[in-house]
């Protein structure tokens, strides 16, 4: 027991090491930076990215990849709608202040920026494989695009390894903690489960991941916001005072004091970003599998997921903390976040949070496979993958039913990691990015034209 403290402890330290100032700055800075270098383009372009991202459309001439746009984007999300929607969102609330929801929403609208950036270099720089399929990232736009190889391994360690961590074991531990708690179903019952299922969609492979996110994610998601929205429609009189609350603190001396980064600011966007993942580099691995036939198409799809993910299913646990106001009475975590539904909904009301837990942490497994996947793939040049995906699949099962603090912690340390060597490569290569950008807007535009040339003659 006293060496795990050691560990814990040590993990703790290291963890506030990697997430402190120099990477949240680094993180909102990053954002900041491609945001003007793009000419605050996540917000000229959201709408016809929202179209991009949900029209179905037929594979054109020219588009190479595995999946459709909107298969791209359900993956991404599937690994990112997570605990950190529900569990993340409350523990911000509870140790930075309503407040920290604003800065969620701000580290949000510059890390669409980011977000966007991420997806161009993945399709840019991605590779065909032996078997024919895409592999892209981080690990491959810092070697092929950068010529920084040593940087490329080391993300693809980083992320191979937090994989079993934030992607796998703490899902399942999370899953099978509130189906004891809500259904007295014993941890080892829902590990079998969460295994078999898993076992079932991984073994299929991208194909197989695509499909079952672009049904699942948005049943998921769904199911969660018209939930949220019941409560904030039916009691909209405390709206008005819920963002009240949250602006004032957003700007009280917990958000501008304590060094560099006040209290406020740091857990707005520290738990902002462990949902959207933006700067992290693990998105943009799904974005380059997608079949399209300019990077900037695929990226401005990507780039709604964290509109999606912060902006509309962070912002409903939120406002629905807030509005209940049950957040300093010493809960926190999914329990908070459940006991504020309740307020509101009753007993539907922790069921709504429970289902939500469940389907969101399992599409996190799901999504997050095939990143560890790529990552362990550029590491051994393709070999092993098939041992790799055994190996995760049995993690669900130990994630399960282990006790997991220290397993939080290291995770934690591996998602930080990761950001380092992908926002060196964001920065470095944001010529590229906005090069890109270019050429594909003048495409758009001519499409546009097009469209609307057609439009008139049928009319």
């Amino acid at each position: 027991m006293e060496d795990r403290g050691v560990i814990y402890n040590f993990l703790s330290w290291a963890s506030g090491i990697v997430w402190g100032p120099v990477l949240l700055s680094l993180l909102v800075g990053t954002g900041i930076y491609l945001t003007l270098r793009l000419g605050f383009l996540q917000f000229r372009t959201l709408p016809y990215a929202l179209k991009l991202a949900f029209k179905p459309s037929k594979p054109k001439d020219g588009e190479k990849g595995d999946i459709s746009h909107y298969q791209a984007l359900t993956t991404a999300l599937a690994a990112t709608i997570g605990t950190g929607n529900i569990a993340g969102v409350a523990t911000a609330v509870v140790l930075g202040g309503p407040g920290a929801v604003f800065w969620m929403w701000i580290s949000a609208l510059f890390g669409m920026a980011t977000k966007y950036a991420e997806a161009i270099l993945a399709v840019k720089y991605r590779v065909t494989g032996k078997d024919g399929q895409m592999s892209g990232g981080p690990m491959y736009y810092l070697e092929r695009g950068l010529k920084a190889k040593w940087l490329g391994v080391c993300f693809a360690i980083f992320g191979a390894v937090a994989a079993f961590g934030i992607g796998n074991m703490v899902q399942s531990n999370s899953v099978s903690d509130v189906m004891e708690t809500t259904f007295n179903v014993p941890t080892w019952v829902t590990g079998i489960i969460l295994t078999f299922f898993a076992g079932l969609v991984l073994l299929g492979g991208i194909k197989s991941i695509g499909k079952v996110t672009a049904f699942f994610v948005p049943i998921m998601a769904v199911f969660y916001i018209i939930g949220g929205l019941i409560i904030i429609v039916l009691n909209f009189e405390l709206v008005p005072q819920a963002l009240g609350t949250i602006f004032s603190d957003a700007f009280s001396a917990n958000a501008v004091g304590g060094g560099i980064l006040g209290t406020v600011i740091r857990y707005g966007v520290a738990r902002g970003v462990f949902s959207n993942e933006a700067g992290l580099g693990s998105a943009p691995i799904a974005a380059a599998a997608a079949r399209t036939d300019y990077p900037g198409r695929q990226a401005l799809v990507s780039m709604t997921q964290v509109f999606i993910d912060t902006i509309i299913v962070c912002s409903i646990t939120g406002l629905t903390i807030v509005m209940a106001g049950e957040y300093g009475g010493g809960l926190e975590g999914a329990d908070l976040t459940s006991e504020s539904f309740e307020v509101f909904l009753g007993d539907i009301g922790a069921y709504v949070v429970t289902l939500g837990l469940i389907f969101f942490a399992f599409s996190t497994i799901v999504g997050w496979s095939y990143y560890g996947e790529k990552c362990f793939g550029y590491l051994t040049g393709g070999r092993g993958i098939n041992v790799y995906k055994a190996v995760f699949v049995l993690f669900v099962l130990i994630g399960a039913i282990a006790k997991l603090d220290t397993v939080w912690k290291f995770a934690d340390v591996m998602n930080g990691l990761m950001a380092f060597p992908n926002l060196i490569g964001l920065l470095l290569l944001s010529g590229v990015v906005a090069a890109e950008t270019n050429k594909f807007l003048k495409v758009a535009k001519q499409e546009k034209a097009e469209e609307k040339r057609a439009r008139n003659s049928a009319s």
